[in-house]
């Protein structure tokens, strides 16, 4: 593989490429035998899962350890789970691998990713890829965005707390009590506009990325779930068993700031997705996900902001950061195994 590909495939010498690729997979699929639609793949389907800590499903224990430790990659993640979904339907897909790392940008599909606390690289995503990989399936694009910054520009807690969830508050100057405001006006609105421009872009790299390493993969982006709910005076009670309120100090007035950036982060990735070249799809989470928000108490779906989640360093127990927890990765299993289910069997 060389240089000048890993390093763009934004030429038009490649996106030729990998329409070529992309419209000989549909010559192939027509000229398949009579009735071959809708049938069950006859073998197993050569896998690779990719993503960020919402496909490695951070904070559920135990994760996988050894060179990926901090990665906190869930040994029950939803990838492990869909595909066992999909082994009791009579789908068998053979997991070639699952590259998901907590903290990865978008930008680590194609670029080596450094783990926290110890300086480790890892290799690009995209090495996963393989000429016989004939489905990839994964999440990014919230680090990108840079959530994780704008909860912090919220919570005054999370600034002083929060200190192993990487990045740094928007801007430190700015009170997090008019964090909705920064948002919506002047600067907080200008960086917001840029960040979902490099989405955008990062998410159509990832997936031209996809068809060009493995023309034969059909893409399935998946969303993140839903995090604040429409009514959000149910974040203004604790979940049963906790003294935090689900978003901690983030004001009142700014959850549905936070629910309307999510949402366009939903629609971003859907369009990146509804745009690629060849065809990709969509697992829209945040649409399914609305009865099991952080504020949905017993029968919430994600973690409180800074709830203990299940993974422990030494004796201190790490927050949900607001991530699915166990309820809440089967749900992502579910709907993940049920889009992958439709797009094989077409």
């Amino acid at each position: 593989m060389s240089s000048a590909v890993r390093k763009t495939t934004k030429s038009p010498a490649v996106r030729r490429l990998a329409a070529a690729a992309a419209a000989l997979g549909s010559c192939l699929a027509l000229a398949g035998p009579a009735g071959s639609a809708g049938a069950a793949p006859a073998g197993p389907v050569p896998t690779v899962f990719f993503g960020d800590s919402y496909t490695a499903n951070f904070g559920i224990a135990p994760f996988q350890e050894g060179d990926r430790t901090f990665c906190f990659q869930a040994k029950e993640n939803y990838p492990t789970v869909a595909t066992r979904r999909l082994a009791d339907k009579g789908i068998t897909l053979d997991v070639q691998s699952d590259v998901s790392c907590g903290g990865a940008l978008a930008h680590h599909f194609w670029q080596e990713q450094e783990l926290p606390f110890i300086g480790q690289k890892l290799p690009p995503q995209q090495d996963a890829l393989k000429q016989d990989t004939q489905l990839a399936v994964g999440s990014m694009g919230g680090n990108t965005l840079g959530f994780n910054r704008i909860l912090k520009q919220c919570s005054d807690k999370l600034r002083t707390e929060g200190v192993l969830l990487p990045g740094e508050p928007v801007d430190a100057d700015e009170p997090a009590a008019k964090c909705g405001e920064f948002f919506e006006t002047g600067d907080g609105k200008k960086w917001l506009d840029n960040q979902f421009e490099q989405v955008a872009g990062d998410l159509e790299e990832l997936l031209d990325r996809i068809g060009y390493f493995a023309p034969d993969a059909k893409r399935v982006l998946v969303g993140y779930p839903r995090l604040v709910p429409e009514d959000t005076t149910k974040c203004l009670t604790e979940a049963p068993g906790q003294t935090q309120l689900p978003f901690a100090d983030v004001p009142k007035d700014a959850l549905p700031v936070l629910d309307q950036i999510q949402k366009r982060l939903n629609d971003v990735m859907k369009k990146a997705a509804a745009d690629a070249e060849g065809g990709a799809d969509f697992v829209d989470l945040y649409a399914r996900t609305g009865s099991n928000t952080a504020c949905a108490g017993a029968d919430r779906g994600i973690g409180g902001l800074l709830e203990d989640s299940q993974v422990e360093l030494g004796d201190y127990k790490l927050p949900w950061y607001a991530h699915p927890n166990g309820k809440g990765r089967d749900i992502q299993a579910e709907q993940v195994a049920d889009k992958v289910e439709e797009v094989l069997n077409r």
